[in-house]
């Protein structure tokens, strides 16, 4: 049985980083770089009261889910905290490039700020548990829509969103940046809640 609570322990936060970072690093690595700074920048800015995490009975963390709101996201920052990790002229120039990733939130839709699960649990429906806490977590919210946006270097996931029920509504382009980021492009979707 797979239990999902809100939140985390601090004691975590190395743990949830490494997961971040394995699902995420393709994209992010060129960025956030390397990877033992990028460690470093992910635990720091974990958000506990942004994210949803599933966990076995005995309490391994299987997977987190985080989201995005006016007040922060699963993992934020900014300039001063850039600067901490990679000093000034390291901040400059990942600041301005990771300003081309981020998502603005709406008032007609909650925004989900990232999915993983770790690599032994995959395949055990522990995606399609966070999607329906997240889900749920919207409803509570007073939400009747849900949003993320999915890469295209990431066919599976999008399929997970598409059975799941979520829409396909546009398209961004990376443009130039694609090598950098390495995916072309980013397709926002949209689930509709009961």
């Amino acid at each position: 049985m797979t239990l999902i609570t809100h939140g985390f322990e601090d004691t975590e936060r190395a743990l949830i980083a490494r997961l971040y970072w394995g699902a995420f690093g393709s994209k992010l690595g060129r960025v956030l770089g390397p990877e033992r700074l990028a460690l470093r920048f992910i635990a720091d800015m974990l958000r506990p009261d942004h994210a949803l995490v599933a966990r076995s009975e005995g309490g391994e963390m299987l997977g987190v889910v985080g989201f995005k709101t006016y007040d922060g996201a699963l993992v934020g920052g900014g300039f001063l905290d850039l600067r901490r990790i990679y000093g000034t002229i390291g901040a400059t120039w990942r600041a301005a490039l990771l300003t081309l990733l981020e998502r603005d939130t709406d008032n007609d839709r909650f925004l989900l700020d990232g999915l993983f699960v770790s690599p032994q649990a995959r395949g055990q429906g522990i995606g399609t548990a966070l999607l329906n806490a997240i889900c749920q977590e919207a409803l509570s919210r007073g939400y009747r829509k849900l949003r993320l946006d999915v890469i295209d270097s990431n066919p599976r996931a999008r399929a997970l969103y598409e059975r799941e029920g979520f829409e396909r509504k546009g398209t961004t382009n990376m443009g130039p940046f694609s090598k950098l980021f390495g995916f072309s492009s980013a397709t926002t979707m949209v689930k509709t809640l009961a």
